[in-house]
Parts: C-alpha cells; sequence; structure tokens
C-alpha cells in the first residue's frame, strides 16, 4: 500500500480518491456564486462527503481563463472562515486551492490537510510558508497566469515540457525540506494548453505517475470537453467520466470533481474490477 498523510489523516493512494470541488468565489467558470455562504458551502461540503469525496478543495481565488487576482484579504475573509467551520463540523481532508502564503499557513493551522497550488508554489514567499506548514503539496503545471495563460499555448512537446518543469518544482522543494513522500503532481489540463496539448497530457498521463509520484487530474466540466463533444458546461459530465477513466487506467489516483458520487462509484468499480486481475 501507499500511504500519504494529510494532517491528522492519511489515506492509501493505491487506491482512487475523489476530491469535491467547493468554490467560494463569485466567478469560477462552473459554479461561481453557489456557495459563497458558509452555510451553503457547509451544505454542499456535507452532500460530498455523504457521497464519498476522500477531500474538500476550498478555492477563494478564481483560476478560469482570464480571471484576475484578488486580494490576499479577500481571499482569506473567503476562505479561512469555510475551512475553520469544515474542520470543525466534519471528519474529512481540507485541501486548500490557493498560490497565497498566508492563505497556506492560516489554513493550515485551522487544520487543512492539503496544499493545492496552481502555481507550483511560485508566488514570491509561497515555497517557504509550504514547507513551514509540513504539508503534502499538489504541484501543478500552468503557463503564465490565468488571465494571460491561453495567449501563448505554443509547446514543442507539451508533454516533456511539463514533466520537465514539474521536476523542477519537485527539486526546488525538495531543497527546502518538503520531501518527495509529500508531493503530488497535476500536468494542468485546461491550464495554458491547447485541447490537442490536453489530449496529449491525458494520454500520456503514465508518463507522470512513472515519476514516482501521486498523480491528481482535474478536468472536470472543462472548455476541452465542450472542444469535443460540443456540450456547454452543464452537460460535461459524461465527458468528464470518460477522460477520468482513462487516467485512471494509466495509474492516476486523485480526481478532482464537481460530480462526486458518480465519479466515486465508477472509480470504486474500476478498481474493484482492477484488483480481479
Amino acid at each position: 500500500m501507499s500511504f500519504m498523510t494529510f494532517g491528522d489523516k492519511s489515506l492509501d493512494l493505491s487506491r482512487p480518491h475523489v476530491m469535491g470541488i467547493l468554490n467560494v468565489t463569485p466567478d469560477s467558470f462552473s459554479d461561481g456564486g453557489s456557495y459563497s455562504s458558509l452555510d451553503d458551502a457547509l451544505a454542499k461540503t456535507e452532500r460530498m462527503i455523504l457521497d464519498g469525496a476522500s477531500f474538500i478543495d476550498v478555492g477563494g481565488e478564481s483560476t478560469r481563463p482570464g480571471a484576475l487576482p484578488v486580494s490576499v484579504e479577500e481571499e482569506m475573509d473567503r476562505v479561512l472562515p469555510v475551512v475553520e467551520a469544515i474542520k470543525a463540523r466534519f471528519d474529512t481532508i481540507i485541501s486548500v486551492d490557493t498560490s497565497t502564503p498566508s492563505v497556506m499557513s492560516e489554513s493550515a493551522r485551522l487544520g487543512a490537510g492539503l496544499i493545492n497550488d496552481v502555481r507550483a508554489l511560485e508566488r514570491e514567499g509561497a515555497l517557504q510558508a509550504a514547507a513551514n506548514t509540513g504539508l503534502p503539496v499538489c504541484l501543478m503545471h500552468m503557463r503564465g497566469s490565468p488571465s494571460t495563460m491561453q495567449d501563448n499555448v505554443v509547446y514543442d512537446s507539451v508533454v516533456e515540457e511539463v514533466s520537465a518543469y514539474l521536476m523542477a518544482r519537485v527539486a526546488v522543494c525538495e531543497a527546502v525540506g518538503i520531501g518527495r513522500d509529500k508531493l503530488i503532481l497535476d500536468p494542468g489540463v485546461g491550464f495554458g494548453k491547447s485541447l490537442p496539448h490536453n489530449l496529449a497530457l491525458l494520454n500520456h498521463t503514465v508518463d507522470f505517475r512513472r515519476k514516482g509520484f501521486p498523480v491528481l487530474i482535474g478536468l472536470s466540466r472543462k472548455t476541452m470537453i465542450g472542444e469535443v463533444l460540443n456540450v456547454p458546461v452543464d452537460e460535461r459530465l459524461y465527458g468528464t467520466m470518460g477522460a477520468n477513466a482513462a487516467t485512471y487506467s494509466q495509474g492516476a489516483r486523485l480526481f478532482r470533481v464537481h460530480d462526486v458520487k458518480p465519479h466515486v462509484d465508477m472509480l470504486e468499480l474500476m478498481y474493484r474490477i482492477e484488483r480481479e486481475v
């Protein structure tokens, strides 16, 4: 078994786990504004836990294409009360979707178990803040920032370049004391990539798994699914499940999704079938 410790809990990452998305933002691409009140956020959290989510991923800054950054104060005001309330009420792992050092530090103090950073700890002060928490970190690849990431989507070899970037960030993490046993890799589907780039990354999930780290896939309801299937955001569940199933078959074990129950059921069945081989 392959266990990773997330604060006061540990998980066997040889089996699949679902990370339920809880965006406490007014402008996220799919569910912006839906959970901006604490009561709504807690009700959504409870539903996702009952549906089988292993993580609740709390985000206070939209990272949709074209999104503008929010102030540190605004992000903290959105995220910290939710982290504190979830920790007080539920027995779950709280992941914090942030690139902001103070949000990392304060979330860890309030009981968060994972830092999920789309900027791979590149924001000033983030690397040391993450190291100081002692928590695991998910490192994601993104070219540019959310406001600019779709402006220059040119790669000679997207798989090789994304892999090289992530391994360079691993080395930087190790240099400040964040061990390899605390790192998760996310190729960053939809973050500064075209449709062919996204499909190539998904088709080479096994390449990232072979680096020796757990792999997280976050493609729920994203534009690439709409481009392939010609469906709007609210009709992308089946495409999301198909893509996640394909990456599970290549070794991904963590899946960040909006629709928890369908993924929990699908992945549990895939896992059971795999074990019978």
